[in-house]
């Protein structure tokens, strides 16, 4: 099998502390091409230290879509293959070879892999999905000023898995997020039909607790006829949910989380939520319902949509509260067994299984 070029690009500013472990990371890659939007700090130096192409532009306004085309436009011509990362990410060893392999197999135009975007506070992954930044050189340009997205200008693309490729994400949580309003409000603008953005602008109000230009965007999104996956359309109504708690409106969000329920069923999600409002309000028969069914669901999607508080701890120490207040004693304590497996350094489920033994213990004499 002949040896194809591969090279890594990416875009940065002031990413000093990643610097060598991303390098390292790349570093299987032919060579690594970065364009610099601004850096304040030694991101510079020590990538020319390394070995790295760096070209260093400012751009006014700052658009995400065109720093990572003028990225996209230092790897040289002849590139087979070009490997799109940022610098909080890492690819896990031996990405090369299985690059090579399934390129060379498959001939495709684009390759998909798998993204642990999150991770617990015990290093294991947390959310995950596939994503496919990895193209040939010609024919791809990126578009969206924020949550920008990689798109094909030919008609015949190819897109297949690659096993084995696994690039890790450990966010940076020092960096300010307040550009990313204002870009997905231009996004909108720019393309007011575009369903992915047009949710992520109603996320990003969410999370300023604007509610109701949260609620009036995600209904938005619901009325767009691209508007079609399922998981992603129960996210927007979760979050509809939620801006109706902000407003003290509780009816509201639980008829809206009964909504996310029916679009998708097969996510535990709406389920918990929903479950989460019964047990603010004490009524746990309607909690411990909600939170069974979310139990029957076995196997975490990977998709961005998935929350952690449904799969970790967190799910399985409310279920055991919920279900040791309907006296279901034996429920509890194995889902209160499970939480602390999960999270072993909280005392107070060490305490709730001791309590719910000695209630079980009672009963049994």
């Amino acid at each position: 099998m002949s040896k194809l070029k591969v090279y890594v690009y990416a875009i940065c500013k002031n990413e000093s502390k990643f610097v060598e472990t991303y390098v390292k990371s790349m570093g299987e890659a032919d060579g690594i091409y970065v364009l610099d939007t601004g850096s304040t700090d030694d991101t510079v130096e020590k990538l020319k230290k390394l070995g790295v192409q760096v070209k260093s532009e400012k751009i006014e306004p700052f658009r995400f879509d065109e720093a990572r085309n003028k990225s996209l436009d230092m790897v040289p011509n002849d590139a087979d293959i070009c490997v799109c990362t940022d610098f909080d990410e890492e690819f896990e060893p031996g990405w090369r070879e299985k690059l090579e392999t399934v390129w060379s197999k498959e001939n495709p135009t684009r390759v998909e892999y798998l993204y642990n975007w999150s991770f617990d506070k015990y290093n294991n992954p947390a959310t995950t999905f596939y994503i496919s930044k990895i193209h040939k050189r010609h024919a791809y340009v990126w578009y969206h000023p924020v949550h920008e997205v990689l798109k094909c200008l030919e008609s015949n693309e190819k897109c297949v898995l690659a096993p084995g490729i696994v690039l890790n994400h450990h966010q940076d949580l020092t960096k300010t997020r307040t550009s990313y309003l204002p870009l997905l409000e231009l996004s909108v603008k720019e393309d007011p039909s575009d369903d992915r953005n047009m949710h992520y602008l109603g996320r990003e109000y969410m999370y300023y607790k604007k509610w109701n230009e949260c609620i009036d965007t995600l209904l938005k999104h619901l009325q767009l006829e691209k508007s079609t996956w399922k998981d992603e359309r129960a996210a927007s109504m979760r979050f509809i949910a939620r801006s109706y708690l902000g407003l003290k409106r509780k009816e509201e969000a639980k008829m809206w989380l009964q909504k996310a329920i029916q679009e998708a069923p097969y996510l535990r999600e709406g389920y918990v939520e929903l479950a989460n409002v019964y047990f603010e309000e004490k009524d746990y028969q309607n909690a411990y319902k909600y939170l069974k069914e979310a139990s029957m669901i076995k196997e975490k999607p990977k998709t961005y949509i998935n929350e952690e508080f449904s799969w970790n701890y967190y799910f399985y120490d409310l279920f055991s509260i919920v279900a040791f207040h309907v006296g279901e004693i034996d429920e509890a304590l194995e889902n209160a067994k499970i939480a602390l497996k999960m999270n072993p350094k909280e005392l107070r489920i060490e305490q709730n299984i001791s309590l719910m033994q000695t209630v079980k213990e009672s009963e049994n004499t």
